[in-house]
């Protein structure tokens, strides 16, 4: 195998207790809502966890299992371990998992206070009373000390969880004590007020912990792999910092058997985007903590944080600063990474956009989604495949932005022969202005994989020319794919035609057209974004928005981010029209009131509209057609990739 020569230390083995893994990358906790009302394993869940390990992990891992449901249930469907019932489910999905090449691994976990408060994984808490460290009024309600015959509870309902996930079939079990959930939350010496043998030192607000892994021991035996998600930082004042981090590790260090190190906390929304990093920050920019833990421990220690790239996960293990490395995101991108990269053919991996779609579909719909994947969260109805096409179709793709390609590629894929007609020089559409910003390099990745998959699919190209009427009948194709793309709004705004004007994707393109002041119009996810990107090239930046967010549109996972970025980086002016542009300036009004915002150029960001004139007219052109993408309703990446693969198995 190519990726054994080039990625040595990823693909060598590495015994973790009794088991052995085949390569040091690990399928991190995830857990999408995909779970029955009673706490049980879905078809669709054991479908999601198996196609991790088809795609090589060594090891799956489902994230977030309850262990006492009665109190510590955070989120509104989570797998609960002492449902009645629930084993099938469990012992379905480890076999699958098996079957698929990988062990089976599964965390164990208790929101503490979050079980009977509203948290970011929803609002239908399972207890009445929410139980903490100590008493703490919050703006989602009180929360009462847990008694300590209730701590004694909890400790042995880990125990039996333990023991069930062995007994169903798991080869590890993780205990989840980061992220601002239960051990988080009496490790923290804000939120541990406790005068008892559970609060005060270190070591005592440590105990339950240390209880709870020695119960978790007890439940299954010896050798059984113990693996704990520990924080190298909580990165907030309430928590712990670095050094205190380190001291709970090494006592925690002969109890367990691989160290999971994260940070931050789940149910703060400053720290969600470094527990999860956004696109604003480094890839790997967690790995420093897993590096210094490393250095106190004799436990193999394993590093998370929206890693994706071999060649640096490489780098991670070969430098020493972690044994193993766990990947979440990136495995819903493409769960076939690691095989990828074992074979050599790394080029090919869908990358990560870090747009959170995936956390957005699980809060929205209780599913999970991808922007780049379209089967993601599909996998059960992918595994019954399709039929083959009766007949080798003459197939035209009028337009070569991530629609048309993706068409392109699955319909080539099926066996038609295809021709993608792009009227620019290039491939790539909006993609190219999308990913033209440092922070989002991950579109541009994503679109030079996907001008790889059209060549090596044998699509015909033909660039430098626009699809008409007169060319589709010329062409007369069997199927026509109809992916022309939107066109940018261009409001009757007085001014709009003034030399200091550009458009967003001329000026995103381009940002050594701006001068020095610039306003936006429009405060959408295209001026937002544009605003970050032009401050860091340098310019003052303004954003004027009529209504009264930004970036409503984005699901408030990446919006989390990307405020405290775009915060950082405009002016930004709310509930605001514009009345006229000036050579100057824009004139705007808001509450009655004119008022001048100063500006060197004007980007105009006020969105794009679907040419459907155009459209309906090519689609009279072709008994089978399909209408792909932007010019069938705009959207984001996550619309024109999974309308043009679908599209595309039906032909």
């Amino acid at each position: 195998m190519k990726g054994k020569e080039k990625y040595p230390h990823i693909f060598s083995p590495i015994r973790i207790g009794n088991i052995r893994l085949k390569n040091r990358i690990i399928a991190a906790p995830t857990s999408p809502s995909m779970i029955t009302t009673d706490g049980h394993f879905t078809p669709e869940m054991i479908a999601y966890l198996e196609e991790k390990a088809l795609g090589g992990a060594s090891v799956v891992t489902y994230g977030e299992s309850i262990v006492h449901s009665a109190t510590g249930k955070s989120h509104n469907k989570q797998l609960q371990l002492d449902s009645f019932g629930v084993k099938q489910g469990m012992a379905q999905a480890a076999r699958a998992i098996h079957n698929a090449g990988a062990y089976a691994n599964i965390q164990l976990s208790h929101g503490g206070k979050y079980g009977g408060l509203t948290s970011v994984g929803g609002e239908h808490g399972c207890s009445d009373v929410a139980y903490g460290p100590s008493p703490e009024t919050t703006p989602a309600g009180e929360v009462q000390e847990m008694p300590r015959e209730l701590i004694l509870e909890i400790i042995e309902s880990y125990r039996a969880g333990a023991r069930l996930c062995k007994d169903c079939g798991f080869d590890m079990v993780q205990v989840h004590a980061a992220h601002g959930w239960l051990f988080s939350q009496f490790l923290s010496p804000v939120m541990n007020q406790r005068t008892d043998e559970f609060g005060g030192s270190l070591e005592n607000r440590a105990r339950f912990l240390l209880m709870v892994l020695d119960a978790v021991r007890d439940g299954v035996g010896p050798r059984f792999p113990i693996e704990i998600r520990l924080s190298g930082d909580d990165l907030t004042d309430s928590g712990l910092g670095l050094e205190d981090c380190i001291e709970v590790a090494k006592m925690v260090d002969d109890k367990v058997d691989l160290f999971n190190i994260s940070c931050g906390n789940h149910e703060d929304p400053d720290m969600f985007c470094r527990t999860h990093p956004s696109a604003f920050f480094p890839r790997g920019v967690n790995v420093y903590l897993a590096a210094e833990i490393k250095k106190h421990v004799k436990t193999p220690v394993a590093s998370v944080g929206s890693l994706k790239d071999p060649e640096q996960i490489e780098e991670i293990i070969a430098t020493g600063q972690a044994d193993i490395v766990e990947i979440g995101r990136a495995l819903l991108a493409d769960p076939y990474l690691p095989k990828k990269a074992l074979e050599g053919n790394a080029e090919d991996i869908t990358p990560c956009l870090r747009c959170y779609e995936c956390f957005g579909e699980t809060s929205r719909s209780e599913t999970v989604k991808c922007a780049v994947n379209p089967t993601m969260g599909q996998q059960l109805s992918e595994k019954c495949g399709r039929k083959d096409p009766e007949r080798r179709k003459k197939v035209l793709v009028a337009g070569g932005g991530p629609a048309g390609m993706e068409a392109a590629i699955t319909a080539a894929n099926r066996g038609h022969d295809v021709t993608l007609v792009e009227k620019a020089g290039k491939l790539g559409g909006n993609l190219h202005p999308a990913g033209a910003a440092d922070f989002k390099k991950d579109i541009a990745d994503f679109c030079r994989v996907l001008i790889k998959r059209v060549e090596e699919a044998g699509v015909k190209v033909v660039l430098n020319t626009e699809v008409t009427e007169a060319y589709i009948r010329e062409f007369a194709p069997d199927v026509l794919f109809v992916a022309i793309g939107s066109n940018e709004l261009v409001p009757p705004i007085k001014g709009i035609d003034l030399p200091n004007v550009i458009m967003a994707i001329d000026a995103e393109l381009h940002p050594e057209k701006l001068g020095k002041k610039v306003v936006i119009m429009g405060g959408g996810l295209v001026g937002s974004e544009a605003a970050i990107s032009f401050s860091h090239e340098g310019k003052e930046c303004s954003i004027i928005e009529m209504k009264g967010k930004v970036a409503e549109e984005v699901n408030s996972f990446y919006r989390g981010g990307l405020m405290v970025e775009v915060e950082k980086s405009a002016s930004i002016y709310l509930n605001t029209t514009v009345k006229e542009i000036l050579p100057t300036g824009v004139l705007c009004q808001r509450d009655g009131k004119e008022f001048i915002v100063e500006a060197d150029s004007v980007v105009c960001a006020l969105g794009f509209r679907a040419p459907y004139d155009k459209v309906d007219s090519f689609c009279d052109l072709a008994d089978e057609y399909y209408i792909i993408g932007d010019c069938k309703n705009v959207g984001q990446i996550y619309q024109a990739v999974n309308s043009a693969y679908y599209a595309a198995q039906l032909v």
